[in-house]
């Protein structure tokens, strides 16, 4: 049975289409998918993501234990200050794509895909052994809103006396908004400045009416996040990313810190691989015609031969035209590729990732 987060009443009483998701019941759209992608771009969304994971790695070794646990060097940075990083298997094939928050000297705070939350713990915990580091999943303790898009700091400002203006992007702190505890992060998934704010799941229902209440500010669901996470090139774990890809065919091999004093697991897989090139790359597709490739299509060359398939793909409301994110076989032409669209072959043409960037 799927579980409910603290918002699922609020969502049900503003007639959301809710679906499963990461075995949570969450909000696909509320009214029109596409007003709430534009609603982001231009000024403020607001989205529940109470369904991710917060798992805390404390103790005298906890920067140390991240350090052999993920592919990234997480003991040098500064409190305050978050970091994307990823945790591997031993042949280099993610387990998930993760955000590291540390909050003190001794804590830190990973926020964990919520179809990972299970893998991402036990991992950690297995990890961990050794070092002077516990690991607690307090998932369950959290609510997580967000605020996302051009406004949202002016938005968000009236509801915080936090110095908004100074938190840098990959950042967080402490303060109150709207009443409540929270942590502020100035981080998201959109491709536009905003927040994620980490409070008590029984404050989730009253930060997010306050908020809702402001002028300009639109729910968002599911599916406005990924059109919007995809038009800004940004990995959604089993599509691009999953235990069969490694951070360099994702084209992500700069979170990877082969120069780390550390071991870590998934290094000696990972460090051949930087060595040689991968065997496919994950490249920017635009369609020509108004027909959208979608995740598991087969992308063919210009005679015709499969040589590789569609990760995500969708109408960009932005753009006006479909667009996809695919791995290719390395060494394919870009020119006169083609999606097969349920038997017909829609020509792309290859960009550069993202697809859209803030100005």
């Amino acid at each position: 049975m799927s579980r409910k987060t603290p918002l699922y009443e609020v969502h049900a009483d503003l007639g959301a289409t809710l679906v499963d998701f990461a075995g949570y019941q969450m909000p696909l759209r509320y009214q029109s998918e596409t007003a709430e992608h534009r609603a982001v771009r231009t000024g403020a969304g607001l989205f529940d993501l109470s369904h991710m994971g917060e798992i805390f790695v404390s103790g005298p070794g906890a920067g140390a234990a991240l350090d052999h646990a993920l592919v990234g060097n997480l003991s040098p940075m500064a409190v305050g200050r978050a970091r994307y990083t990823m945790i591997c298997a031993h042949d280099g094939g993610v387990l998930d794509d993760l955000i590291v928050y540390r909050l003190a000297a001794e804590t830190f705070m990973v926020v964990a895909n919520a179809a990972n939350v299970d893998t991402v713990r036990e991992e950690l915990t297995g990890r961990a052994a050794g070092f002077e580091a516990a690991v607690d999943d307090r998932s369950a303790s959290y609510g997580l809103v967000a605020l996302q898009g051009p406004r949202s700091q002016d938005i968000l400002s009236g509801y915080t006396e936090a110095p908004l203006a100074d938190l840098r992007y990959y950042a967080v702190m402490a303060g109150e908004v709207a009443g409540v505890d929270a942590l502020i992060a100035r981080t998201g998934y959109t491709g536009e400045d905003g927040f994620e704010l980490f409070v008590s799941s029984g404050d989730a229902v009253a930060l997010w009416r306050a908020l809702a209440a402001a002028e300009g500010v639109v729910p968002a669901g599911l599916s406005a996040r990924d059109t919007l996470r995809l038009e800004a090139g940004m990995p959604l774990y089993g599509n691009e990313l999953t235990t069969e890809t490694t951070p360099y065919e994702a084209g992500l091999g700069r979170v990877v810190k082969l120069d780390k004093k550390a071991d870590f697991v998934g290094r000696s897989a990972l460090a051949a691989q930087a060595q040689t090139p991968p065997g496919r790359r994950l490249v920017g597709l635009v369609a020509r015609g108004r027909r959208a490739p979608r995740k598991g299509y087969p992308v063919v060359g210009s005679d015709g031969t499969p040589c590789g398939v569609v990760t995500s793909g969708a109408p960009s409301p932005t753009l006006g035209r479909p667009i996809a994110m695919a791995y290719v076989d390395s060494g394919v032409a870009e020119s006169g590729l083609a999606v097969d669209v349920r038997g017909r072959h829609e020509p792309v043409d290859v960009v550069p990732l993202p697809f859209y960037k803030r100005s």
